[in-house]
């Protein structure tokens, strides 16, 4: 009897250890990453500020604003993973980071991140008057004079989705499709959600050996 319970006591004991273990490493990767993201852009920058908030869907997310010299502010978010192959890769992370600031800057006043939708007709409104119309002016013209299909769909596995593609490939995956969360969640990032379908859409192209 003694023997059975202590079994899983130990074995209780050693799957708390392991997870105050991970807990702790994800801490120090959090710290690490958020100081990298404050060290990149205070080579640009001389007023930045920064937080971490945890998103339910996507995990940690870094949020960045810096000041411009009229004080106004502008505001950015990532997400962990992206910013972790950006450090690692050593492709000039600092200068990748800074960009987006400095393209949010064309436009004078400062830039926060949106309110989020409120409620269901906010949020189909935000979808239809602003991702899609975006969007599709935004695939249309990165490809132009190729013709591309653009517009929303739907995926058993993903809900409504958003999809672009090249009606001229007739052979294999010609269909670039991104949820449309992902898409809302880059817009209230301060993210230009059409970035991601242009990737998806140029890696296409790749694939069919026409870039």
């Amino acid at each position: 009897m003694s023997k059975e319970t202590t079994e899983p006591e130990t074995q209780a004991s050693g799957n708390d250890n392991q997870t105050n273990d991970n807990n702790e490493k994800m801490v120090e990767l959090l710290k690490a990453v958020y100081h990298n993201g404050m060290t990149a852009l205070k080579m640009f920058f001389e007023e930045v500020a920064g937080q971490i908030v945890n998103q339910e869907r996507y995990g940690p997310i870094f949020v960045f604003q810096v000041r411009d010299a009229s004080k106004n502010v502008y505001a950015c978010g990532f997400f962990l993973q992206e910013l972790i192959q950006r450090f690692q890769s050593g492709n000039d992370p600092a200068q990748w980071l800074s960009s987006f600031f400095f393209e949010m800057m064309k436009q004078e006043g400062g830039k926060g991140l949106p309110n989020p939708p409120s409620g269901e007709e906010e949020t189909k409104a935000l979808i239809d008057k602003t991702l899609v119309p975006h969007c599709i002016a935004a695939v249309r013209e990165e490809f132009a004079p190729e013709q591309v299909h653009a517009g929303l769909g739907f995926v058993p596995e993903h809900g409504p989705v958003f999809e672009a593609g090249f009606p001229s490939i007739k052979d294999g995956n010609n269909v670039c499709a991104i949820p449309l969360h992902v898409l809302i969640t880059h817009h209230l990032l301060n993210r230009d959600p059409a970035e991601i379908l242009i990737q998806g859409l140029y890696n296409i192209r790749e694939q069919h050996g026409l870039e």
